[in-house]
């Protein structure tokens, strides 16, 4: 995919250059450490944090890349808390549905100050500005960059802004094609139950059965927050549960969730549902981690491999046994329709056969 130039020759070559090599990796982790290595010879920065987000939600999951900053899990994760319950300026859920997915403090608010943000934790770990983007593709948000600037380095102009918006797409994309990579199964998963975590109210994990801590296990390595139950917390579960707290104060979705790979390579689900406490209070949030279901299997599929609404209403008619004529009438849409359609969707999962479609969709 392609950006809009910028008239300097030099520059658009390096930025064709990122584009294409981050689109050779084989993982998300190998295209955030390409992307960040080449993107500072374009916009130069001081420190930066790259994460993968669930494309559903925007949430933040595995992997992530930090350069430059030492940011302890505890940080990371009050810097994500404060993302739902603090109103500031560039938020990430803001960028998401923004024209221009990319903005910096200094060019959006001309003083910095203004925001909470910078004055709790942008200024206080010495940096003078910062530029966050989304990397989206298909209309969702695939992972987010954070850039930052010393104090005593020239603030990120418009035309930074401009470059890195112009990379949001390609590197969206990027992310997106990696999820239709297959891993190996090795070994043999804990059980095919869901694990049960019990955060208080408080956003500190009270209780975790056997089965959450051995699907936590079966989690790769990532930042983790220290717990009293001796049980080491990725960041993003404790995000996603505090996202689900801060949905029920606001009178927002009930549930929350978010899907990572594991170790073997299976997809995995994690849905947290805050309760409702005493005179209605927010009280205790409950996690729950499970392999993905066939459904968010299909579903995870359909959207790496870019099938549009209607290829994939086809697509789960197919699985469920319906012929060409049976998905026509239910579509409202012509056999020829439908046969066009199918052929669309062989040649985006590069398979032959119905049997193959239906394999590939529900068997990632």
């Amino acid at each position: 995919m392609g950006v809009a130039g910028t008239g300097d020759r030099r520059l658009d070559w390096r930025r064709d250059e990122l584009i294409w090599r981050v689109a050779a990796v084989g993982s998300v982790e190998d295209a955030f450490a390409e992307a960040s290595l080449r993107l500072r010879e374009l916009v130069p920065f001081d420190a930066a944090v790259w994460r993968m987000t669930d494309p559903a939600t925007g949430l933040p999951v595995f992997p992530r890349l930090v350069e430059g900053i030492e940011m302890s899990a505890e940080s990371s994760a009050e810097h994500w808390r404060r993302e739902f319950v603090v109103e500031d300026f560039n938020l990430f859920r803001d960028l998401a549905r923004a024209p221009v997915p990319a903005a910096s403090l200094a060019e959006t608010m001309g003083d910095p100050t203004a925001s909470p943000r910078f004055r709790s934790f942008v200024r206080p770990m010495g940096f003078g500005d910062e530029l966050r983007a989304v990397l989206r593709a298909g209309g969702c948000p695939r992972g987010v960059v954070i850039l930052w600037r010393n104090a005593d380095r020239p603030a990120f102009s418009g035309r930074d802004v401009q470059l890195v918006a112009g990379l949001c797409d390609p590197l969206g994309e990027a992310i997106r094609s990696q999820a239709r990579n297959r891993h190996p199964n090795d070994g043999t998963p804990p059980a095919d139950r869901p694990g049960f975590l019990l955060f208080n109210v408080a956003g500190e994990l009270a209780s975790i059965d056997e089965q959450g801590r051995a699907w936590l296990a079966e989690l790769p390595d990532d930042q983790t927050v220290s717990t009293d139950l001796g049980v080491a917390l990725p960041v993003w579960i404790a995000v996603t549960a505090t996202q689900a707290a801060a949905a029920r104060r606001t009178g927002g979705q009930e549930t929350v969730r978010s899907r990572a790979r594991s170790r073997r390579g299976d997809w995995l689900a994690c849905h947290a549902s805050s309760q409702r406490g005493g005179r209605g209070g927010v009280g205790p949030t409950l996690v729950v981690i499970e392999p993905a279901r066939p459904a968010e299997l299909a579903e995870i599929v359909a959207d790496a491999h870019d099938l549009t609404d209607r290829e994939r209403q086809v697509a789960a008619l197919v699985a469920r046994g319906a012929g060409t004529r049976e998905i026509a009438q239910q579509l409202y849409v012509s056999p020829h329709t439908v046969r066009d359609h199918l052929k669309a969707i062989f040649a985006k999962l590069s398979v032959s056969s119905r049997g193959e479609l239906v394999a590939t969709l529900y068997a990632a």
